[in-house]
């Protein structure tokens, strides 16, 4: 049996990985770390999370919740790791980086059944092959790419959020709590009246950005992690609407409901390091360094990593791949990841996982499997690779044409709806619905179709 070459050892390839080799495949993972850089990466371990360090909810009730228990249930693996290497941040599921990046790696080399290679690809191999070489695919392997899509490749720009050192943040300002006091108190909240905070905006809107000359005018950027900057033009209240809402979060030295609150979450097992959740950021860093020291329990404020921004590559997978993840075009060859147009972590470990289970199906002579559409990560799959959703008739002349896809991460609107309509405000009771539909559809879709 020949060995399963993986281009990517990020979190969709690794989770492919290990999918493979406890189904007894062998498996070579290729890394061009650390002898190529990605620059927004700064270890050369496997599964390295480069932006936040929260998965998001864990609640089954939200939409990523439910792909992360839909996970577990299908035996991945990632999905695993993470909640043991998880830190405190209410109901999200959020891990200490290097500790996961690390287990993540030694898993991965002490498997006998998969051999970590460190080089880069420039060229797609022959043979039985997944493509997980992500948004930061490396501008030769993306030509490669390119030529055998025989289509132009699409991108968005994503940006990192700014990292300080817990014990320089002065708490006689800044307070613990999580929002509506749920869970423990694990998110460290800087608040601020109108004057501190009007004081914050004018300094963000006129602070100096990075020129890139990859980040043009005409730039996308993916909705759920636009820069603070961006979204700050959008109006004066907006950060007071978005990631700096004050609503459930109490000062209880105080009892006041403040005008804004900035939220750090933790980034490491020491709890010695937290990120500004929601504060990606393409600043320049002395003004980074501003505009952090503007926020009330920052002034001093020891910044260990500032924001950075970088093009993230993905392919027009509607044109490209089937539901399974496998390429229309050439049997063996299957995508996975955040370049197949998929946004987010648990996106990624996801895809990952269902391209390693259909690369060991299609191994064994086994039929691909396609999840149904009433679960998270088949409504997911299905979004990323059917092109229906995407054509367009010109009101003009009728002309038809297909709008490019844009990166999209689980929510419930990708999920068939539910046979009975339901009032706007039972969202909560419509999205248990969804939930037990979808966990019930998966348990019988494993015990018809063997997957397991």
């Amino acid at each position: 049996m020949e060995d399963v070459k993986i281009i990517g050892a990020g979190l969709a390839g690794s989770e492919a990985a290990l999918q493979l080799a406890k189904r007894g495949i062998k498996v070579k993972l290729y890394e061009m770390r650390p002898n190529k850089t990605t620059g927004a990466h700064v270890t050369s371990d496997c599964a390295e999370f480069v932006c936040s360090n929260s998965l998001g909810s864990s609640d089954i009730t939200n939409a990523s919740g439910l792909l992360k228990k839909e996970m577990e249930i299908l035996g991945g693996e990632l999905i695993k790791i993470a909640y043991e290497n998880a830190v405190p941040a209410g109901n999200a599921l959020a891990i200490a980086r290097e500790d996961f990046s690390k287990a993540v790696t030694e898993r991965i080399n002490n498997n006998p059944d998969i051999e970590l290679v460190r080089e880069e690809i420039t060229e797609i191999p022959e043979g039985k092959v997944i493509i997980a070489s992500g948004p930061l695919t490396s501008d030769k392997f993306a030509e490669a790419i390119k030529e055998f899509t025989k289509s132009e490749h699409l991108h968005f720009f994503d940006a990192i959020a700014p990292i300080v050192e817990a014990e320089s943040i002065n708490f006689e300002k800044a307070f613990w709590a999580s929002r509506y006091d749920k869970g423990e108190a694990s998110y460290i909240n800087c608040p601020m009246n109108k004057e501190e905070y009007e004081n914050f905006y004018n300094i963000l809107i006129n602070a100096p950005r990075i020129e890139q000359h990859s980040v043009d005018a005409g730039a996308k950027f993916f909705e759920s992690c636009l820069p603070v900057e961006v979204l700050a033009s959008r109006g004066i209240d907006t950060l007071r609407f978005g990631p700096m809402k004050p609503v459930g979060l109490i000062d209880k030295r105080t009892g006041i409901e403040n005008y804004a609150v900035v939220q750090l979450r933790q980034d490491n097992s020491a709890k010695t390091l937290f990120n500004l959740v929601g504060f990606q950021t393409n600043l320049k860093w002395g003004a980074q360094k501003e505009l952090i020291h503007s926020i009330p329990g920052l002034e001093e404020a020891n910044i260990v990593r500032y924001g950075v921004m970088h093009r993230n590559t993905f392919i027009n997978s509607p044109q490209i791949l089937n539901p399974t993840l496998e390429t229309r075009q050439r049997e063996g060859l299957f995508f996975a990841g955040q370049i197949t147009g998929t946004e987010g972590y648990t996106e990624s470990i996801a895809t990952g996982m269902l391209a390693g289970i259909n690369m060991a199906r299609r191994i064994k002579g086994e039929p691909l499997i396609s999840l149904p559409r009433e679960t998270m990560l088949g409504a997911l799959t299905f979004y990323i690779t059917d092109i229906a959703h995407l054509k367009h008739i010109s009101s003009r002349d009728n002309s038809v044409r297909y709008l490019p896809l844009q990166p999209i991460n689980s929510n419930w609107g990708i999920l068939t709806p539910l046979e009975k309509r339901l009032p706007k405000k039972d969202k909560k009771l419509k999205n248990e619905l969804l939930s037990n539909r979808s966990l019930e559809t998966l348990n019988n879709f494993i015990n018809n179709c063997k997957v397991l």
